[in-house]
């Protein structure tokens, strides 16, 4: 394997961020909420909701998907409204889901689970996941 240059040190450097940026639950749960609006948006009550975070913790976390630029925001008034910066990031998500499904016990607590998630919108990702399922 070819050592690393000094020009593709950085995209690794990147990408380690990214990664750092995504190593937390709630922030995960955040994406699949925001993946799942798609277009729409999600206000912060919604992730609210859905996380059971307190207002300041959520905001910690919306704040590293911001510096990563995972997210984008939109304030109108006191109302702020959330969307994936990026749709590749929702497909990420599902290859991410997908990757983890595939090595889950067939029967165990953990699959059902995670087949009880709300379904993430994806392009070719979902058919792997749709293989994985149709598998275990």
């Amino acid at each position: 394997m070819p050592a690393r240059s000094r020009t593709t040190e950085p995209l690794y450097r990147i990408k380690a961020d990214l990664f750092k940026c995504l190593a937390h639950p709630t922030r995960i749960q955040v994406l699949e909420v925001l993946a799942a609006a798609g277009d729409e948006g999600a206000p912060v009550t919604r992730l609210l909701e859905v996380t059971g975070c307190e207002a300041s913790q959520l905001s910690q976390h919306l704040a590293v998907l911001r510096r990563s630029r995972v997210v984008t925001s939109s304030r109108t008034g006191n109302a702020v409204e959330y969307w994936l910066a990026e749709p590749l990031v929702a497909e990420l998500l599902v290859v991410a889901r997908a990757f983890l499904m595939a090595g889950l016990r067939p029967g165990s607590e953990q699959l059902r689970a995670a087949r009880e998630l709300p379904p993430l919108p994806g392009a070719s990702p979902q058919a792997v996941l749709d293989a994985i399922a149709a598998r275990v």
